[in-house]
Formats: structure tokens, sequence, C-alpha cells
């Protein structure tokens, strides 16, 4: 069995990207999310080790002090990092691990994994993600902007990954998500390396 792939989805904030991962998940079992930690304050809804894993400052640098973290970014005042062994755990149990991630954490992992698969999402205009963060309901006038300034920093980011899926209808937007994902995993290296089916045609038996 082959390591499962690392899969990074990114974009700016309001892009829909929680949800297109999250329907992802229900159209593709092989798929897991890696739920990663974080400083910020736990919003109404969200579930501890479901969402995030929820902790204080001082948790958070005892952990990058550690090495514990594949990648970890500051991000709107926040820290954010990806656990590099729970990660590692669920690949070699041959799942497709998800990251739910900036670009910024992003920039990273590709450093040091240069196959990692990269998808970033995009609103299909800035009027759009503007009124995607306002009808959220859930951040001031002031933090609307300040997320939108953000956000075009994030998009001129795109280019630097493999794939671009625009979010405008959802349903297409699910589709071509799932769709990059299981292209991947046929790519040939992958294809002679992990399936026993393709070994054995090549090798004549």
């Amino acid at each position: 069995m082959s390591e499962g792939l690392l899969i990074l989805v990114s974009a700016p904030s309001g892009a829909g990207k929680t949800s297109l991962v999250a329907a992802a998940l229900k159209a593709d079992s092989q798929l897991v999310v890696s739920v990663s930690h974080t400083t910020r304050p736990q919003r109404p809804g969200e579930e501890d080790a479901i969402n995030y894993h929820f902790v204080s400052h001082n948790e958070f640098d005892k952990m990058v002090g550690k090495g514990a973290f594949l990648e970890h970014a500051l991000v709107f005042g926040n820290q954010y990092g990806t656990s590099a062994a729970a990660v590692s755990a669920l690949r070699q149990q041959g799942r497709d691990v998800v990251l739910e991630i900036d670009w910024q954490g992003a920039e990273q992992i590709m450093g040091k994994y240069p196959d990692a698969l990269s998808i970033f999402i995009l609103p299909p205009d800035e009027a759009t993600l503007r009124e995607r963060l306002t009808s959220r309901g859930q951040d001031s006038t002031d933090v609307i902007e300040h997320r939108l300034s953000e956000a075009r920093l994030e998009i001129s980011q795109a280019p630097k990954y493999e794939f671009v899926i625009i979010n405008d209808d959802f349903e297409q937007a699910t589709d071509d998500l799932v769709a990059v994902i299981r292209a991947a995993r046929l790519t040939a290296a992958r294809q002679i390396e992990g399936n026993p089916a393709v070994q054995a045609i090549l090798s004549g038996s």
C-alpha cells in the first residue's frame, strides 16, 4: 500500500473552502481532514478536536519549540499549525490527507514536500466575496474590510498552486475538487508504486 496523498487546499476567507472540503469528504471516503491547532477563540457551534484543536498561545509556542508542527503560521493575529505526527500516521494508513491551509503554511509544506497536491479556491469576484463575508454575520465592518484586503494578497498567491478552482457554482466546484484529487491518485508513479495490478501487468506476470 502506497502512502496517502498530502493535499493542500487554500483560499481567501469567504471563498467557501471549508464547505467544499466537507462536500468532497462526503463524496470520497478515502479522504480525511487533518484537524489543525489554533490559538483563535472557539466560535459558536465549533467543537474542540473536530473543527480545531483550540490551545493557548503558551501551549502553541511549546509545540513549536518541540518541532511538533508540519507548518505553522500567524493569520489575523492568531496562530495555526498542522501536527506532523497526525498527518504522517494518517498517510501511513493509506488515507489521503487534506490540509485546509493558508498560503503561508502551504508554501512551507511545498518546500518540504514537492509532491504535495496543491489546490487554490477562488471566489468568482470580489463583490461575491464581500457578500459572503457580510452574510456570515460573524465580523464587524472593520474586520470584513481587513479580510478583503488580506484576500487580495492571498489571491495573488494562486499561481503558485498546481490547480485553481473557481467556487461560483458550488456543485461544479465540488466535482472539480474531487476530480483533481482522483486524478492525482492515478499518476504513473503512484500506480506503479502502490497498485499490485499495475505492477503485475508491467512485469508481464
